[in-house]
Formats: C-alpha cells, sequence, structure tokens
C-alpha cells in the first residue's frame, strides 16, 4: 500500500483506498446515529402513555432516548420504548470513528499533532461505546464518565487534528473552522457541566457539544473524499 507522502505547503494530499474507506466510515457513522436519534424519539412519541410527556428536543437529555426503564428520572418522565435502537447507534458511532480514525490515520500529516490527534478521536470513540452500553439509568457513573471522554476529547480530537493538517497545507480556513467547531463544543460542555442552559435548555445545550463535532466529522470525511486518489506511475519502455 503506499504510503501518503508529505507534500510541500499548499500540494493537496493524494489518498489511497484505505484513506477513503476511513472517511466514508466516519460520515456512515454520524448519518447512522443521527437516523438512529430520530427513530428513537418517534418511537418516544408514538407509544408514549398520558403519563409521559413528548420528547422535547430543549428540556430531555440526549441519552434519555437510551434510558431503559420507564420511570421519573432527574426530575422528568422518560420513557423510551425503542431505546435499543438508540443504544446501538451510538455504540456503532463510536466503532466507526475509532476504524475511521485508525483508517485515515496515514492521511494526517506526520508530527505530535497527528499522535495526539489520533489517539484523542479513539479514546473519543470508546467514549462513545461506553454511553451506549451503560444507559443512564442502569449505570449512572460510568455513562457520565464516557458522555465526558467521548464530548471534551472528541473536540479536542478536532482542533488537533486541524492543526495537524495547517502544518503541511496551510490551509488557514480548515484549521480555522476545525479551531472554532472545538472551542463551540467545548465552550458549551463547561456551560453544560456548570448548568447554566439559557434558553436553549438543558438539552439544547447539549446539542450544542455534540453537533459541532457531529458537523466536524462529516465535513472532514467529505474533504479527504475530494482529495485526489493515488495513481500508478506510467513507466515509458523505449521502443
Amino acid at each position: 500500500m503506499p504510503a501518503v507522502p508529505t507534500p510541500s505547503s499548499g500540494v493537496p494530499a493524494r489518498t489511497d483506498r484505505t484513506v477513503r474507506i476511513g472517511a466514508g466510515l466516519w460520515i456512515l457513522g454520524v448519518v447512522q446515529f443521527v437516523i438512529g436519534m430520530g427513530v428513537t424519539q418517534y418511537g418516544w412519541d408514538l407509544l408514549r402513555t398520558g403519563s409521559t410527556p413528548a420528547y422535547s428536543l430543549r428540556f430531555n437529555y440526549i441519552s434519555d432516548l437510551g434510558a431503559v426503564n420507564c420511570a421519573p428520572f432527574h426530575g422528568l418522565m422518560v420513557c423510551s420504548p425503542w431505546h435499543n435502537v438508540f443504544n446501538a447507534s451510538i455504540v456503532f458511532l463510536g466503532l466507526l470513528l475509532i476504524f475511521g480514525v485508525l483508517a485515515l490515520a496515514q492521511s494526517i500529516p506526520a508530527g505530535p499533532a497527528r499522535g495526539l490527534g489520533i489517539l484523542l478521536l479513539v479514546v473519543a470513540g470508546i467514549g462513545a461505546i461506553g454511553v451506549g452500553l451503560s444507559p443512564e439509568d442502569v449505570n449512572g457513573t460510568v455513562h457520565a464518565i464516557s458522555a465526558l471522554l467521548a464530548f471534551a476529547l472528541g473536540n479536542l480530537g478536532a482542533i488537533t487534528v486541524g492543526y495537524a493538517f495547517f502544518t503541511r497545507d496551510r490551509s488557514a480556513g480548515w484549521l480555522a473552522y476545525s479551531v472554532v467547531s472545538g472551542l463551540v463544543g467545548l465552550g458549551a460542555l463547561i456551560l453544560f457541566v456548570a448548568k447554566i442552559y439559557g434558553p436553549l435548555g438543558v438539552g439544547g445545550m447539549e446539542r450544542m457539544i455534540v453537533a459541532p463535532l457531529l458537523l466536524w466529522a462529516v465535513l472532514e470525511g467529505i474533504r479527504i473524499l475530494r482529495l485526489p486518489r493515488f495513481a500508478p506511475v506510467r513507466v515509458r519502455t523505449p521502443a
């Protein structure tokens, strides 16, 4: 398998099949997770009883969709009949993030930022898996730690990988986007932990942590897929 070159400033990188598969895994992971959330929310509203309010993007935690039991939880009646869909989708998201970043690794310019970025995103993927395997109403401690790893390290990983690409391509626009995306997620995480939700509510603030990271992963995947592929060198033989 050919190695990805480290071109001089301004020269675009090229990808091989493994890298392109990794980019596709990131996009697939995000898309299936968003669909999984939507399907689970639909099941919540479709099958809810009179004692359970409709799922609220503002007042419900994202993880309420994965709660196993129908019972009062953190001051709200939580009942997600299709919780297995949500939990499976976030586990799948974590797995695809991990496999994707390992496949993409060689496309990230060599240097300290590459190793750190890969580590951060792999641990973030492990955190996402932990969220799905430990629903909030089953093992709250593991769930909270896993969510913190996924949220905090995922957004830090976006910043780090964005910087790594900047060291090679001098793509200031992509660096700026990666940094802003990560900082928005981290800022929302700080407010979320401090229980400062504002008009967004707890659910809206939590989505401000997650949405920038998911969007960044999709756009990074698309950006890599648009890079030119490696092409075999044609060697001319003497006539």
